[in-house]
């Protein structure tokens, strides 16, 4: 496999970003079953800090530039979109993001209150770029399974996974 190719396969497999329009956002109904409920502002801070997260995942992708991730991410999540990042810089490559929807659902809120876990069935397409030279693009339909940090004053990604479609 070309080094170009591994690096579009690794954005792929640790990363899904979006450029500043975000598409189509639906957010399933939560019912959750557990000691702990979710307030509506609770749910609408979680989606909120989410997408948001994704904005700044494009722009990290994009610009290679591991700092932005700091506002957004934190733990797992953080440390491979920083590697791949790192990666894709080296190589002089970068990876644009084009976001058409997003359905997402909430399905775990920790009885402390210390994450919450969803599922959003993502379509996006990416391109890897060379400089400004396309080398590939690729549309990707995914389900991602994202966990959620609160800190003091916003809902951080600690982790991000995709399994593809």
């Amino acid at each position: 496999m070309t080094r170009p190719l591994a690096i579009l396969c690794a954005a792929l497999a640790v990363s899904a970003a979006f450029a500043a329009d975000q598409g189509s956002v639906q957010v399933e109904p939560t019912v959750l079953r557990g000691p702990r409920p979710l307030a509506r502002q609770t749910e609408s801070a979680v989606v909120r800090d989410y997408l948001e997260a994704w904005q700044t995942l494009s722009a990290a992708m994009d610009q290679n530039r591991a700092d932005l991730l700091n506002q957004n991410f934190v733990g797992t999540a953080k440390e491979k979109f920083a590697v791949t990042i790192a990666e894709q810089a080296k190589l002089g490559l970068r990876t644009h993001y084009q976001e058409r929807s997003h359905d997402i659902k909430i399905i775990f809120y920790s009885p402390e209150g210390l994450s919450i876990q969803l599922v959003d069935y993502i379509q996006y397409d990416v391109q890897l770029l060379d400089r400004e030279k396309v080398l590939a693009t690729q549309p990707v339909q995914a389900r991602y399974i994202a966990v959620l940090t609160p800190t003091e004053v916003r809902w951080k990604v600690r982790v991000l996974q995709a399994e593809s479609q």
